[in-house]
């Protein structure tokens, strides 16, 4: 199961990735008319949002930086431009953190058993941390169909 899962979070990351590279450093740092944030927003918003809730939550150690999560977690908007580092960090960091998950889990899941309850906005409470990688997914599609009204708005 949690290879599928995985499979599937890798895929939406590629996607998202893929929409990204049509875009330039100044597009994607623009916020169209009608919206709040932007499509790097969006992109570094999924990598500190799986951190937060798969080690966070386990009262684990995270991966990024908490510059990072300040800029790009829940309750945020973009407040300054990604400059290309920080676009090439993010792109990085989708997959390697993916990664290190993976083999974290696989290595030592209990790490992951002592897991704060937390109740979503989207009205799903995550229990554990398989609530937590199956709601993620759900989470990435989300902002994985945001992004793509976003990029109409952009072309």
């Amino acid at each position: 199961m949690l290879s599928q899962s995985l499979s599937l979070l890798k895929t939406t990351r590629q996607n998202f990735l893929s929409l990204l590279n049509e875009f330039s450093l100044e597009q994607l740092n623009y916020i169209p008319k009608g919206f709040s944030n932007n499509l790097i927003w969006n992109f570094g918003h999924l990598i500190v949002t799986q951190q937060l809730l798969f080690y966070k939550l386990s009262g684990n150690k995270m991966y990024i930086s908490d510059e990072l999560v300040n800029k790009y977690r829940k309750g945020t908007k973009p407040e300054t431009d990604a400059n290309q580092d920080e676009v090439d960090e993010l792109k990085k960091l989708a997959f390697d953190l993916i990664d290190k998950f993976e083999k974290d889990y696989s290595e030592n899941k209990t790490m992951f058993d002592s897991f704060t309850e937390y109740p979503t906005s989207y009205n799903y409470t995550l229990r554990n941390i398989e609530d937590a990688i199956h709601f993620n997914n759900t989470h990435e599609g989300v902002h994985y169909g945001y992004a793509l009204a976003l990029r109409k708005a952009l072309k």
